[in-house]
């Protein structure tokens, strides 16, 4: 049997991994400015984190939701101490696309309405885009066999008052930084007046904060910059520092009932372990204000690349964008100079998504590295 060949692959295989270091089966040695999609939070093989994975393993790793699991209670509570949202409740699932899924099944369930309003290039909406056509001013396209998803662009907040007129939309999802799509963000003014409004048509605000969550943006969740309240706020990848994990924090206001939402793999002893552990290693080793300082380094240490027309992002969710398709330089970047960056939909950017322990020199040796590649590509 083959691979269903839908990823484009570098000729590297990691074997070991520690911190911010990736070693392969050759023994060379990577810095890691990418974390797998954002995934890793607390650094590969936080031995912290690995001792408290180990220890649940050799007890319990998994067992249904049937049961009561106290790991799911403390994992509540350090989430909404560390969110600030202790009034929010948490419901566990495995992934960034289960927490979408079941967060827009809460606001169809709790509004009787069924069409999402998504904006272009969020990562949410790759699902869909294939099958969608257009009016020249959005898109719509089924999201599953009740729903539909109307694609309208940022920062435009009459376009989506005008859809919410209509009264069929059941809620608005939004990345506060974009992923995939190229980093692009809403403006406070736009977020603020995005709330102002789903509020008053009845419909429900949901962040999808799956890649920028967790201490990435320099913030708990980076929608805390605009100081809006969401409904909904979606979760994963660096909640499980490489493990398994998502959830959706939903606001009070929603009332829970048995049978509204399932899950097979979520909130799993061994799930909850992880996720636990990554949350009291960004307190004790104070990563969020790591994020925010290592930013602010390199975004004054950056400005000695001309070639750079723009730096995109918050905290250690970054895009450095050119006037060029970065694709060869990212390959030479990862054969040659060692360093793992990340690619988007907008072609001219590099994305930077380091682990949250990354320190000052490591972006020193990007920036070396990114010079010597970009003189030898010429």
């Amino acid at each position: 049997m083959n691979l269903f060949d839908v990823y484009p692959l570098y000729p590297i295989t990691p074997v070991k991994a520690l911190d911010c270091i990736i070693t392969d089966d050759k023994g060379i040695e990577y810095l890691d400015l990418y974390s797998g999609h954002g995934v890793i939070s607390i650094g590969h093989t936080q031995p912290d984190y690995v001792a408290k994975v180990k220890a649940q393993l050799d007890n319990l790793s998994f067992y249904s939701n049937a049961i009561q699991n106290p790991l799911q209670v403390e994992l509540a509570e350090k989430l909404g101490k560390a969110s600030g949202l202790t009034d929010f409740s948490l419901f566990l699932c495995s992934s960034g696309a289960e927490a979408n899924e079941n967060a827009l099944k809460v606001a169809s369930f709790h509004t009787k309405k069924s069409r999402v309003i998504a904006f272009d290039n969020s990562f949410h909406g790759r699902t869909s885009a294939a099958v969608a056509v257009t009016d020249n001013k959005k898109i719509v396209a089924p999201l599953n066999a009740q729903q539909a998803v109307t694609f309208l662009p940022l920062n435009q907040i009459d376009l989506v008052e005008a859809e919410l007129k209509k009264g069929d939309v059941c809620a608005v999802i939004i990345e506060p930084i974009q992923g995939v799509g190229g980093l692009d963000q809403g403006t406070t003014e736009f977020f603020q007046a995005l709330e102002k409004v789903c509020k008053a048509n009845d419909v429900v605000l949901i962040l999808d904060e799956v890649q920028s969550g967790f201490g990435r943006s320099g913030k708990f969740f980076a929608h805390q910059f605009h100081n809006i309240k969401p409904d909904i706020i979606c979760m994963a990848k660096g909640m499980g520092n490489g493990f398994p994990i998502g959830g959706i924090l939903i606001a009070p206001h929603f009332e829970a009932s048995y049978g509204l939402l399932g899950t097979t793999f979520g909130g799993s002893h061994l799930a909850c372990a992880a996720s636990i552990a990554v949350l009291d290693i960004i307190e004790r080793d104070h990563l969020m204000e790591n994020a925010a300082k290592v930013e602010a380094y390199f975004l004054e240490a950056i400005k000695v690349i001309p070639e750079i027309i723009k730096v995109k992002g918050r905290g250690l969710m970054l895009g450095v964008e050119f006037d060029f398709d970065v694709n060869a330089l990212r390959k030479k970047m990862i054969i040659e100079k060692h360093i793992f960056t990340g690619g988007s939909n907008n072609k001219n950017l590099l994305r930077i998504l380091p682990p949250l322990t990354i320190t000052t020199a490591a972006i020193d040796t990007f920036i070396v590295a990114l010079q010597e590649s970009l003189a030898e590509l010429k």
